[in-house]
This record gives C-alpha cells, sequence and structure tokens, in this order.
C-alpha cells in the first residue's frame, strides 16, 4: 500500500518525511499546496495510492471515484466535512479518518489572541498608523468580564484555561451533551449568549451545527459583545455577523474561519472595520504540526496491518 500527502505545504512536507519511519508504507508526497481536485485522480492513481492525506484540498465523492485504487481518507484535522461527505465516500468504498487533539493549545492561543486583538482595538489601530492616522482607541478590559464557549471539547477546554487563570475571566459554556469542567460553569444556551462579553465558537460542524449561530441567536446575545471563531465558518451566519456588527449590536469579531475559503478580497468581512482576520491558520504551530502528522502516519500503519 501506498500512501500520499496530497496537498502538502513545504513545511509539513518536511515533517512528513521526516517521522516516516522505515518498514512504514512508501509515502509520496506531493509538495503543491494549491492541488486543484480536479487534478487529483491522476495524481493518485500514478503513484498507486491506496490512503491519501488530504490537509485541505476539497475531495467530492465524484472525484474520489476516478481515483483508481483509493480506499481511505485521511483528513489532517476533525473538519473534514467541510472538504468532503464522509458518509457518502463510504457507501462507495472509501473510509476517512479524522485527527483530534493535535493542536488544542494552538487553536487555544489563537482564540485568545484574536479576543485580545478585539478587545484592544488593535487591528484597527495597526491599519491607521501605517496609513500616518494615529486612531488612539478605547480597548476593553477583560479582567472580570465572561467569556462564553459555544461547545467544549479539548480546545474549549484550553481557552477555559488561559483565560480563567491567566486573565481573570469568568468562563461560562454550553454543549451539546452535558458536560463539567473545573472552573466552568455549563448554563442553557439563552444565558450563554445574553451573558457573554466574549463569545467564542467551539462547536465541531456537521447537519446539526451548520448555521447554528443564527440571526435570531445573534439578536440574543449581548450588547456589545465580541464574538470569536476560530472553528468552522459555516458555523454562523455571516450576513447576520455583518448586519450585528454594522448595527453596533456586537463589537468586534475576530474570525478564523470562513463560509468561503480563501476569503475572497472583495467579500464584506474583507472590508468591515469591525472584524479581525486570520487566514485559517490557528493550528500551524511546529508543535501541532509534529502531533498532526505523527498521528496520521500512525493511522496510515493501522491501515496497513488491517
Amino acid at each position: 500500500m501506498c500512501v500520499m500527502f496530497i496537498d502538502a505545504t513545504e513545511a509539513l512536507a518536511q515533517v512528513a518525511t521526516r517521522l516516516h519511519r522505515p518498514g512504514d508504507p512508501p509515502l509520496v508526497v506531493n509538495r503543491d499546496p494549491a492541488v486543484k481536485p480536479e487534478d487529483l485522480p491522476a495524481l493518485v492513481s500514478a503513484a498507486r495510492a491506496h490512503t491519501i492525506l488530504v490537509d485541505h484540498t476539497y475531495l467530492p465523492t465524484e472525484i474520489a471515484m476516478r481515483c483508481v485504487g483509493l480506499r481511505h481518507v485521511v483528513f489532517l484535522g476533525t473538519g473534514a466535512r467541510s472538504y468532503m461527505d464522509i458518509e457518502d465516500l463510504a457507501a462507495h468504498g472509501v473510509s476517512v479518518d479524522i485527527i483530534k487533539g493535535y493542536g488544542d493549545t494552538a487553536v487555544a492561543e489563537c482564540a485568545v489572541g484574536l479576543m485580545m486583538a478585539a478587545a484592544k482595538g488593535f487591528a484597527r489601530m495597526d491599519r491607521g498608523v501605517r496609513a500616518g492616522q494615529w486612531l488612539r482607541t478605547d480597548g476593553v478590559e477583560l479582567k472580570g468580564k465572561t467569556l462564553g464557549l459555544l461547545g467544549f471539547g479539548g480546545i474549549a477546554a484550553e481557552v477555559a484555561r488561559i483565560a480563567g487563570l491567566g486573565l481573570g475571566m469568568e468562563v461560562i459554556a454550553w454543549n451539546r451533551s452535558p458536560k463539567a469542567h473545573p472552573g466552568v460553569r455549563f448554563v442553557d444556551l439563552d444565558t450563554l449568549l445574553a451573558e457573554s462579553h466574549v463569545l467564542s465558537l467551539h462547536l465541531l460542524l456537521c447537519d446539526e451545527t451548520r448555521g447554528f449561530l443564527s440571526a435570531a441567536r445573534i439578536a440574543r446575545m449581548r450588547d456589545g459583545a465580541i464574538l470569536v471563531n476560530t472553528a468552522r465558518g459555516a458555523l454562523l451566519d455571516e450576513g447576520a455577523l455583518l448586519a450585528a456588527l454594522d448595527s453596533g449590536k456586537l463589537a468586534h469579531a475576530g474570525l478564523d474561519v470562513f463560509a468561503t475559503e480563501p476569503l475572497p478580497a472583495d467579500h464584506p468581512l474583507a472590508r468591515c472595520e469591525a472584524v479581525t482576520l486570520s487566514a485559517h491558520s490557528a493550528f500551524r504551530t511546529p508543535e501541532a504540526a509534529e502531533n498532526l502528522l505523527g498521528s496520521a502516519l500512525a493511522i496510515c500503519r493501522r491501515l496497513a496491518s488491517d
């Protein structure tokens, strides 16, 4: 069995090559992170790959069926459903594995960083100073404020630790299934929306959570709140978010993820002064990459031994 990493950045290619062990299934690395879905059948078939590692490339079932010999997909992260139809692939004989927990600290630090940038107005001031403007703004002091976590897994637990112990925030959370965690007060959804000075999204994307933060739920948020999303863009209604920012209902948003990626240059979010943007890079640290590729290759070893 051959394994092919179909869309490796140079940094991830180097990690994968270094972690590949003697005796592992042969590994072919395509060092083209901009590979297009329609190119995959020729690449995968030429490599005779039974398993592919996918970082960020869309894999429609129709494309996968044209990849001769493909039996397994290892998606490098948890958000595979944003890029492929897992159930449909399984129905056509292609299994999909995801990887959890590899970048909890990296993503949590990004969420806290976006929260702090939003609270202090760093992005707007940075743009102004570079343009020769002295845009001094009043920031928000986060100590004593309420941080709401919408969804609670490993990343949210790290955010709770940093914000609670490090910043002195009160941390509340709502999860779709009952949970408990030290230092976190679990509440119902309406309470979470109404009480949070900062709301940070940590739901997994699935049919039940797509568009979860709707216009109606944004309307129930605290006036002047900050919204942070490092989970998936499709969890929220971007049009409703823009309307809430334009009206002043929400003070600011810090976004690492978007419904369409890369974010088009002419997208309204790119022109909104009340948004701090990053390029879906919350998980991109050397430590997270090491964890990610180590886990991916371990899955490939298991698949080869089955």
